[in-house]
């Protein structure tokens, strides 16, 4: 008989079919990428930080699974403060945060988030942990979700008293748990059964994104309905209908006017082209101009002081820079020493290196409008050059994020990866980091972890090298939108 966990709990909640797998066919699971491994760790060291409130706590043993249980049950007379507590019972298994002895012979549960906020998965995770502490035996007083205060901001060393809210989701819990022995039962039934035959539904991508998406909806064609712009209840409502692709829609059905394109661009084969608003933009540009790009990380724990959680910290920059429209590129790089906190030093070399005139140009400029502004609030000394900085900055995404550009490669996106293969050959495929959050998490290692010389180097030439092309990117493309007018 396969054991119902928490983690397996909440997957069957969203997915019977995620359920299943996760016993019967773990295998076809893709590992975690690099960042996703990253938020695992995150997860561990806020769990590690939290217990550092409960200073009579008494860590249970977790290498072994049956030695974390035993453990757990000769711990449980000592009525101190549990970390990783074990319990089964009945074929159920929970292992939770922190587990608190009240004098009253009850214990309250607590459960340690790295978010900032309460989410509904949360109660449910919660509710799980007590049915089965109650099966085993304990009295549950209190549950508790413990999250990271993001007004918070480091001032020395980091205090958990203040880095922490708990809030008391007793009461909440009680509502979760109304059918929670039922939902159990067919979970059961599920993990020792026949693989569930499920359609895509929007459950797919709520409360996460399913790491069995992939397979799910690989049998959808090239320009189905999903790929519409804000598509959400007019795709299902299609997809209900059994009209798969974009070009199918009737003429009658009501869509946007930007999904109106996307239809258009699919019975033609054509890209849509406006050239009279790209015309417009391109001719709004004032040169030099400066091909801009940040990457960053916002780890939830604070690094440096005067910092609050998940604040992005810059640590790299790309800049092109093009004096004329035919004149030549030049590049300047900024990859900041990562055992050191970067913001004044990238301050002090985007001041050197951004001119004082000209167009500074960034895809969805409000990410590097918000770093700016951050950067600034720490280094006030900046306020001024930040200021002036922010209004040269235009966004080359604008004539994609307004369809004056559209072709069905986009699949209705106006994201950078998507643009750039509409538009050219250009590709990140060949480059060993191919997105900014695997870019974010190899930096963040190499700030938390003691990575081998070789190790450190080989990241910063990848970083570079990523980077580099996200502005080259830029360069290339508005070199194509020149050409259509």
């Amino acid at each position: 008989m396969a054991l119902l966990t928490k983690t397996k709990y909440l997957a069957g909640l969203q997915c019977s079919k995620l359920l299943w797998t996760l016993i019967n066919d773990k295998a076809s699971i893709p590992e975690p990428d690099e960042s996703q491994e990253l938020i695992f760790d995150t997860g561990t060291d806020v769990g590690v930080l939290a217990t550092s409130l409960y200073p009579e706590g008494i860590k249970v043993s977790e290498g072994n699974f049956m030695e974390n249980i035993n453990q757990t049950k000769t711990l449980l007379d000592k009525n101190k403060p549990l970390f990783e507590p074990g319990f089964m019972v009945d074929d159920l298994f929970s292992r939770g945060d922190i587990l608190v002895p009240n004098d009253n012979d009850t214990w309250d549960i607590v459960e340690v988030k790295s978010s900032t906020k309460l989410k509904e998965v949360n109660i449910h995770d919660v509710s799980f942990q007590k049915l089965v502490y109650e099966k085993a035996g304990l009295k549950i007083d209190k549950c508790y979700v413990m999250h990271i205060d993001k007004t918070y901001v480091r001032n020395g060393d980091i205090e958990p008293e203040k880095l922490f809210i708990k809030e008391d989701i007793t009461e909440q819990v009680k509502e979760f748990e109304v059918g929670i022995k039922e939902r159990v039962k067919d979970m059961k039934a599920v993990l020792n059964g026949k693989k569930p035959k499920i359609d895509i539904g929007n459950y797919c991508n709520n409360p996460t994104d399913c790491s069995l998406t992939d397979d799910c909806w690989d049998f959808l064609p090239k320009g189905n309905v999903f790929d519409l712009t804000r598509g959400g209840k007019r795709s299902w409502e299609l997809y209900s209908k059994n009209i798969i692709k974009i070009k199918d829609i009737p003429n009658e059905f009501k869509l946007s006017e930007k999904q109106e394109i996307q239809r258009q661009a699919a019975l033609t084969g054509k890209p849509h082209v406006e050239p009279a608003n790209i015309k417009k933009f391109i001719d709004g540009l004032n040169y030099p101009l400066y091909y801009f790009d940040f990457e960053t990380i916002n780890p939830a724990v604070p690094i440096f002081n005067g910092m609050s959680p998940y604040q992005k910290i810059p640590f790299q920059y790309s800049l092109h820079i093009q004096e004329t429209e035919d004149g030549e590129l030049k590049h300047v790089s900024f990859l900041a020493d990562h055992k050191k906190d970067p913001r004044e030093e990238i301050l002090k070399s985007m001041q050197e290196n951004l001119g004082t005139e000209g167009t500074i140009l960034a895809w969805n400029q409000s990410f590097e409008i918000g770093v700016i502004k951050e950067l600034v609030a720490n280094f006030p000394e900046y306020e001024e050059w930040g200021s002036q900085t922010i209004k040269r900055v235009d966004d080359l995404i604008i004539p994609f994020r307004q369809f004056n550009y559209y072709n069905s490669i986009q699949k209705g996106s106006a994201s950078l990866k998507n643009v750039l293969p509409a538009l050219t050959d250009l590709s990140y495929d060949n480059l060993e980091i191919g997105n900014g959050a695997d870019a974010s998490s190899l930096y963040h290692r190499m700030v938390i972890d003691e990575l081998q010389p070789f190790e450190v180097e080989k990241i910063r030439t990848d970083l570079e090298t990523y980077c580099t092309q996200d502005t080259y990117a830029e360069v290339v493309i508005l070199k194509e939108l020149r050409k259509l007018v």
